[in-house]
């Protein structure tokens, strides 16, 4: 099994944003919603077709991305 085998990026969908797959949920948009005091009880409840295991992963994976990403300084002569 894949590590984020439930977030799938596709340019049909969103413009090809990450998505928690089966849905039109961005990981940008899990993110917002934990930002903003959301819980994974409170986000099943309010969005049934959503599984606990595609918010974690979502959650997982935007983490991934940024441990992975690099910042490069450019100077402007």
């Amino acid at each position: 099994m894949d590590k984020f085998d439930l977030i799938i990026a596709q340019p049909e969908v969103l413009g090809g944003k990450p998505c928690i797959k089966g849905t039109r949920i961005s990981v940008d948009l899990v993110l917002e919603w934990f930002a903003s005091g959301a819980t994974i009880p409170g986000l099943l409840e309010q969005f049934p077709h959503l599984t606990e295991e595609g918010i974690r992963q979502a959650l997982w994976y935007a983490a991934d991305v940024i441990k992975n990403e690099k910042v490069i300084e450019i100077k402007v002569a």
